[in-house]
């Protein structure tokens, strides 16, 4: 039977990849803090790409900030053209 899937918090995350570097031993920290070396080096790794946009919940989609400003950028584009359409049958 397979065990449940473990949801970490994002501050243990983040204390979690503090740590490794601090103690620069990767097995020993995720024997200390019971966990898989393989999410730990996945989490480093999401760390150094993503910085503060890092983890960002289940289902939602890591960005960096300039992907953020691009897709708020088209929701507001898309509203704005939704607005002229209706404008344009309102006045035909």
């Amino acid at each position: 039977m397979r065990s449940k899937a473990k949801h970490y918090t994002l501050e243990f995350k983040q204390k979690a990849v503090e740590l490794s570097y601090a103690k620069d031993n990767v097995r020993q920290v995720c024997e200390d803090l019971d966990i898989i070396p393989s999410v730990l080096y996945r989490w480093r790794k999401e760390l150094k790409d993503y910085g503060k946009n890092s983890f960002p919940g289940r289902g939602k989609p890591k960005m960096t900030d300039e992907e953020k400003e691009i897709d708020r950028l088209r929701k507001a584009l898309k509203e704005a053209e939704l607005e002229r359409d209706i404008l344009k049958k309102a006045i035909g």
